[in-house]
């Protein structure tokens, strides 16, 4: 099972809530949300933290206690926990945690329009005619930032981050099976996609490597 935990960062607008939350999270997690300059990245950073902490108590475990190591392109992992994996991603007024048992990634964006120019510089020649094939104008929007959040999830999941170039793989919908994969040169893996539009105004991607007895879960985290 993969379960990916929402929160809504806003709430540590409150600085008392913020200052408590903090103090539950490792120093590791603390030093991150402490050299961000700007308030919103901080609460954002506060919230993939808490996102964490709920996500490993269902284990029995704390991020306070926590030991990271690191990937060769820098991504996060437990050390001793090696069967427990997890990815990060924030955006707007949301932070989210997936974990599972298998490697992942996921990524949250928020929907917007004026970002096109974006996927004709990064995305493949597929997804473009995909993504331009839609009817609406709302509707490439959309399309669009489906895409990004899936290419976004699918590099986190390989470990190699924005050294992957977006151009060097395709991600693939089939509108009328519902089927989505990833054509890829990187591994001989096949990947699996999920998809979330429970956050009005988000889109949200989680990418496993394949496996049929993959299911997965949303759960909101309510302080």
């Amino acid at each position: 099972m993969i379960y990916t935990y929402y929160i809504d960062v806003t709430q540590f607008e409150n600085e008392n809530l913020f200052q408590e939350k903090l103090n539950l999270l490792s120093p590791y997690r603390q030093q991150k949300v402490a050299i961000l300059k700007h308030e919103k990245d901080r609460l954002r950073s506060l919230g993939a933290g808490i996102a964490l902490d709920h996500a490993l108590a269902a284990y029995g475990l704390r991020e306070k206690s926590a030991v990271y190591e690191f990937g060769e392109r820098g991504k996060p992992m437990l050390k001793y926990q090696p069967n427990i994996h997890f990815s990060l991603s924030h955006s707007g007024d949301y932070a989210i945690c997936s974990i599972g048992d298998r490697p992942m990634g996921n990524d949250i964006e928020t929907v917007r329009p004026g970002r096109l120019k974006v996927a004709d510089r990064f995305f493949a020649e597929e997804e473009l005619q995909w993504m331009y094939g839609a009817e609406e104008e709302t509707e490439v929007t959309e399309r669009m930032f489906r895409i990004w959040t899936m290419k976004e999830s699918f590099v986190k999941a390989t470990g190699q981050g924005i050294s992957m170039p977006f151009g060097s793989f395709a991600v693939l919908v089939d509108e009328e099976s519902g089927r989505i994969r990833v054509k890829h040169r990187y591994n001989a893996k096949f990947y699996h996609m999920k998809e979330y539009a429970e956050l009005a105004g988000y889109r949200v991607a989680v990418c496993t490597e394949e496996s049929r007895d993959v299911a997965y879960s949303m759960i909101p985290i309510i302080l």
